[in-house]
């Protein structure tokens, strides 16, 4: 046999048969692929995708497949309750809930994951093998598992709104690089997007602004009001839509800062109880959640009860991020809560605000995210961080033991430029450089300990839409530095950016039959040896 050990530094071949070319190109590398070379099965369309009785959430992965294949490799396969298929799916409980195994031989396919997840993940890797080698697969066996269970991406919906339709394409973009955490960006400066009944101005003005920034650091707006939000309903849908694909939604509901369209709809949460607008411009405003009201809490609270309700997702995220305090400064009940509560300053009170709302996350069964600011002043060894502010928060935090999503924007922030020379030659971003290369080589664990490791739940890119007004745009600067990234979350220690560059050339097939309009730069590039 023919042994393919995917390491960090190259694919091994023990023996001869597949002609480097012809090697597997899977993305993320899995962990083993073992192949003698030889021609095992033909699927055709009498082939069936057969899954075990009455078990909904294999047939809800076959069937997805189905369509899939249907489309990018002309195949049609049933999906049947019957042992004899020629795809047969199955649980094996002595494998991790995310690894699996699949068997490609003369019998067939077989594909064994530890739970539902494990055998979407399979099926993903059955995908790229029948985009690259057609209906007619060798002999392989992929032996496969996560180095971390984290494995993220957030889309901004508030810079710019994205139609129920663009989040589930971009959902459909997660799956195939078997992401599993949709961060949703649902409330921001620039527009309040998610429905909730109890406070209905939330969306009927919160949700309205007048007028968009035009261009790079310009004063002038374009006249044209713009908006949009998602119904309950409609999140719903998103959230199941995500669930049959194994990715779990996780909503970031913005506070204490980032609060401008909430105030506008409701003046009274903020310190001057007026005076506020939803922001035509970019970048971070004074405009706050007053945290010296009960009220403020109160609000939150309901605001988040309804959000829980429609998200299953352990985790909230509540932001935390870019507060300015000065408002703080000034208000009368801001100051009283400090003296009240015998806090030393404003970023006490950032810590307070944060650590009130955990609580009540806490007690419905739910846990904080935030961003690297939180850390400021001070929070509990219950909250996680997510660290963009490159690297150092989320060292810190993990070393005074709190969980850790490494997404720091050096190499996770996707609306950073993809060229070192990009005007003229990129579509918008907000500035910087993250290259595919530059992604790729995130170290999630470094300079942490081996004690210290286990803090760090995974990685995340971030594409924030200030410049991006279609999903084509998002699908360019996203595509392909996440497939960089999902390799970071999925295979940290067996990672080789030459074989990436290879494997990514068959990735790049399903990219186009999907439509996906993907950024051209890293294929423009050689791969090493050619």
């Amino acid at each position: 046999m023919k042994k393919f050990l995917l390491s960090a530094f190259a694919l091994t071949l023990a023996g001869s048969g597949f002609a480097a070319a012809d090697q597997p190109a899977i993305v993320p590398v899995p962990q083993q692929v073992t192949s003698n070379g030889s021609k095992a099965v033909t699927l055709t369309a009498d082939s069936r995708i057969s899954i075990p009785r009455s078990d909904k959430a294999l047939r809800g992965a076959a069937e997805l497949f189905s369509r899939q294949i249907a489309r990018e490799a002309n195949l049609a396969l049933k999906v049947v309750e019957k042992p004899e298929g020629n795809i047969r799916l199955a649980i094996d409980p002595k494998l991790g809930e995310e690894a699996y195994r699949l068997d490609i031989t003369k019998q067939g396919v077989d594909i064994r994951g530890g739970a539902p997840a494990g055998v979407f993940y399979g099926l993903q890797t059955l995908r790229q093998l029948l985009t690259q080698y057609g209906a007619t697969l060798p002999e392989v066996t992929v032996e496969d598992a996560p180095s971390f269970g984290y494995r993220g991406a957030m889309l901004d919906c508030c810079r710019h709104f994205f139609s129920v339709d663009d989040v589930k394409t971009f959902i459909d973009m997660l799956a195939l690089h078997k992401i599993n955490r949709f961060h949703w960006h649902l409330t921001d400066d620039q527009g309040w997007r998610i429905e909730i009944h109890r406070y209905p101005e939330l969306t009927r003005v919160g949700s309205q602004r007048a007028e968009t920034v035009l261009g790079h650091n310009s004063p002038a707006c374009d006249g044209i009001p713009y908006g949009g939000y998602y119904t309950q309903k409609q999140i719903r849908e998103v959230v199941a839509y995500a669930a049959e694909r194994f990715v779990t939604v996780v909503p970031e509901i913005e506070m204490p800062g980032h609060a401008s369209a909430a105030l506008t709809a409701y003046p009274w949460l903020g310190c001057a109880g007026e005076g506020y607008e939803v922001q035509p411009h970019w970048g971070v405003f004074p405009e706050v959640f007053c945290a010296g009201k009960d009220s403020t809490f109160e609000f939150m609270q309901n605001v988040l009860a309804e959000v829980i309700e429609l998200f299953p997702s352990e985790y909230i995220h509540v932001g935390g991020d870019e507060c300015p305090k000065d408002n703080w400064k000034i208000c009368p009940n801001c100051q009283k809560r400090i003296r009240d509560e015998k806090l030393k300053d404003e970023h006490e009170l950032q810590s307070y605000f944060v650590l009130r709302m955990e609580k009540w996350l806490n007690e419905h069964g739910r846990h904080l995210i935030g961003w690297d600011e939180i850390l400021e002043g001070g929070i509990s060894k219950s909250a996680t961080i997510m660290s963009w502010r490159g690297a150092k928060g989320g060292i810190a935090a993990a070393r005074s033991g709190n969980k850790v999503i490494m997404t720091p924007n050096t190499h996770c922030y996707l609306d950073y430029y993809q060229t070192e020379q990009p005007l003229g030659n990129e579509p918008w971003g907000i500035g910087g450089y993250v290259s595919v290369e530059k992604a790729y080589s995130l170290d999630p664990y470094d300079q942490l300990t081996e004690a210290e490791r286990p803090y760090i739940l995974g990685v995340q890119g971030n594409i924030w839409t200030e410049y991006m007004a279609s999903l084509a745009h998002v699908q360019h600067m996203v595509l392909p530095r996440i497939a960089a990234l999902a390799e970071v979350g999925w295979a940290y220690d067996r990672r080789d950016i030459n074989d990436f560059r290879r494997r990514m050339e068959n990735l790049r097939k399903i990219y186009e039959r999907c439509g996906y309009r993907y950024a051209p730069y890293f294929f423009e590039k050689p791969v090493a040896g050619e």
